[in-house]
């Protein structure tokens, strides 16, 4: 894969790091439980998914990187008193393993691939 196209690759995973913070903060707590399940599978399924498709660590660090910047943002309390992600075991939930799954997705080995006999 040449440097353009990984470079294109990661910014597009980074874009889709920020589009699933978002909607993950607010599917976390549309549904009891199920909107948390969602939320978490969409985020470490794209992390996970960045990391094979790049061939290398940057393509989980970089959406996970991205996804953890949004939701931190939209975690911290407003002048206004607005917030999105308000204190409570979803919120926590989301933001820890979430956190979790972008580690995993960047720090984790590849596997080894098998050579053809």
């Amino acid at each position: 894969m040449s440097n353009a196209v990984r470079g294109a690759l990661l910014v597009l995973l980074g874009v889709l790091g920020l589009a699933a913070g978002l909607a993950g903060a607010f599917v976390q707590a549309l549904w009891s439980g199920g909107g948390l399940l969602l939320a978490l599978a969409a985020a470490a399924g794209l992390f996970a998914a960045g990391r094979r498709l790049a061939g290398s660590r940057w393509g989980g660090a970089v959406p996970a990187a991205c996804w953890l910047a949004v939701v931190l943002y939209l975690a911290a309390g407003r002048t206004e008193g607005d917030i999105v992600l308000a204190n409570g075991g979803g919120a926590y939930a989301f933001l820890l393993l979430g956190g979790m799954a972008g580690v995993f997705a960047a720090l984790l080995p590849a596997r080894a691939r098998v050579a053809a006999s």
